[in-house]
């Protein structure tokens, strides 16, 4: 419970600041919320160590093949460091450059998932007659 209170109190303090920069300096809003964000993300991946060392154990006990772990946490990261990018993006009013990122994570998350993808294609097909 501590945790979801800094990470909330750390996002109303930037939007506090936020909205009093942009009174201002709006200019410099912009790096109030890429430090918030930087912090809020800091606070979230400390939490991610316990889930991933959890994963790993039950890979570990399972026999699932500790490669295809391995590309489903690079996955998950590019998918929160990208929608991090994105939502800076958005904030600045560039929202044709956060689509493009969207697009490049999409494809990027797509060709590391072939193999994951291959692998359960060849299992069906061993199942099938």
């Amino acid at each position: 419970m501590a945790d979801i209170s800094k990470i909330i109190g750390i996002g109303l303090i930037g939007l506090i600041i936020i909205v009093i920069l942009k009174q201002y300096k709006p200019e410099l809003a912009i790096y109030v919320s890429i430090i918030a964000g930087v912090l809020i993300l800091v606070f979230a991946i400390e939490k991610l160590t316990g889930i991933i060392n959890l994963m790993q154990s039950i890979s570990n006990k399972t026999n699932i093949n500790s490669s295809f772990l391995k590309i489903l946490l690079k996955i998950t990261g590019i998918t929160f460091i990208t929608e991090f990018a994105v939502s800076i993006c958005s904030d600045a009013g560039e929202k044709a450059i956060a689509s493009k990122i969207e697009i490049g994570s999409k494809v990027v998350i797509i060709t590391m998932s072939i193999p994951i993808i291959t692998s359960l294609l060849e299992l069906v097909l061993e199942i099938l007659p």
